[in-house]
């Protein structure tokens, strides 16, 4: 039985997400507040958390930030808060995905099962080198990239930023953290270069280059790969 975390001190908001996720067979524990979470995390080891951000003890950013610090269970932020900004600083401490209030139950409950199964993808990503589309497939190991039969020539800068989005399968990585990877930059300004990169990575290996399959663009906040 998968296990959810519902982190959030809405009594009916917690109440409905309850009834739906136990009536798909998911094992539940709420918690009202940041200590209550961490304490239940703790003792119970959650496959899945899902966490609102505006807590009354703490704010969500850190209870991520605490979450982080001893596991990597996918962890979906549910919040009213639109803004760009927040949901970059959310993504940038470790949360996985970021839904924003309203929203609908079935949107909710597609995402949650997607979070599940790249967390199960990702285990057995670990144990294999060979990541393989219709379009293209990555040898890690080798370093190599073939398409339609033959090897696909790639800067070292354009391997390092493939092989981070390649390793993370669905995640949403940020434009800061894939500057602080591949450039070792955080400056916004530096955008451009992630930019660049990837149009070339996509003109590269995408069948359409125009309209990416595999190399998402989440406007305004990162990028992702979708297998």
């Amino acid at each position: 039985m998968t296990r959810v975390l519902v982190v959030e001190d809405d009594p009916q908001l917690v109440r409905a997400l309850v009834i739906n996720l136990q009536a798909r067979q998911y094992g539940v524990d709420a918690a009202p507040d940041g200590a209550t979470a961490l304490r239940l995390a703790a003792a119970r080891q959650p496959d899945v958390v899902l966490l609102d951000l505006g807590l009354p003890d703490m704010d969500g950013v850190e209870v991520i930030k605490a979450l982080r610090a001893r596991t990597r269970v996918p962890i979906m932020v549910l919040s009213a808060r639109q803004a760009s900004e927040e949901k970059v600083a959310a993504l940038d401490v470790g949360a996985d995905d970021y839904i924003t209030k309203p929203f609908s139950m079935d949107e909710l409950l597609a995402r949650l099962r997607a979070a599940v199964r790249r967390t199960e993808d990702i285990a057995l990503a670990s144990e294999t080198t060979l990541v393989e589309t219709d379009a293209f497939t990555i040898d890690l190991l080798a370093k190599k990239a073939v398409r339609d039969g033959h090897d696909v020539r790639l800067t070292p800068t354009e391997w390092h930023l493939l092989e981070i989005l390649v390793t993370n399968p669905g995640r949403l990585i940020t434009q800061k953290h894939l500057l602080q990877e591949v450039w070792g930059v955080t400056q916004g300004n530096k955008t451009n270069y992630l930019r660049v990169y990837m149009a070339q990575l996509r003109r590269k290996l995408e069948t359409d280059p125009a309209h990416p399959r595999y190399l998402i663009t989440e406007p305004g906040m990162g990028y992702r790969f979708e297998g």
